[in-house]
């Protein structure tokens, strides 16, 4: 399959992925059946696709939540590819529903950002942006006061 093909697949299977824990599932499923409805058979597509739904929808927030979705969007990549091996000129519609229904992209330039702290004295370690996971600090059981009055036990470096 020509990497432009590839790519297709790819899109349209995690765009189709993500559709399946929105409201507008329900649109996008009866487009993707209709893609696939040239080799007829859609009722067995149509039940698979409500089960990786339902799968989805209960995966949400669990902590395998991400395996699973990688396995229904491997799966579904796997029937787009077949289907577009067989009937290459379904891509056109396909590429129709990527375009209509795939997350905006951001395309705003990339600005500067400038972060500040107010409203008083901060005693240890601020941390600011969008997602953390792991962070330790160093609290050898010093106080705030003992810092203010310089009589923490910390070894100097």
């Amino acid at each position: 399959m020509e990497a432009e093909l590839a790519a297709l697949v790819a899109t349209g299977a995690t765009t189709a992925v993500g559709l399946m824990v929105t409201e507008t599932w329900e649109q996008a499923k009866l487009r993707l059946l209709r893609i696939f409805s040239r080799d007829g058979g859609t009722a067995a597509l149509d039940g698979e696709l409500e089960r990786s739904r339902a799968t989805l929808v209960a995966a949400v927030g669990a902590p395998d939540q991400a395996d699973l979705t990688s396995d229904v969007t491997a799966g579904l990549r796997l029937l787009l590819r077949r289907l577009l091996e067989q009937q290459p000129d379904a891509a056109a519609e396909l590429r129709a529903l990527v375009e209509e229904c795939a997350p905006e992209q951001d395309t705003a330039p990339i600005g500067s950002v400038h972060n500040s702290i107010t409203g008083g004295t901060v005693h240890g370690a601020v941390v600011q942006g969008h997602t953390f996971s792991g962070l330790t600090f160093d609290t050898r059981g010093d106080t705030a006061e003992e810092r203010r009055n310089g009589t923490s036990e910390r070894p100097s470096s």
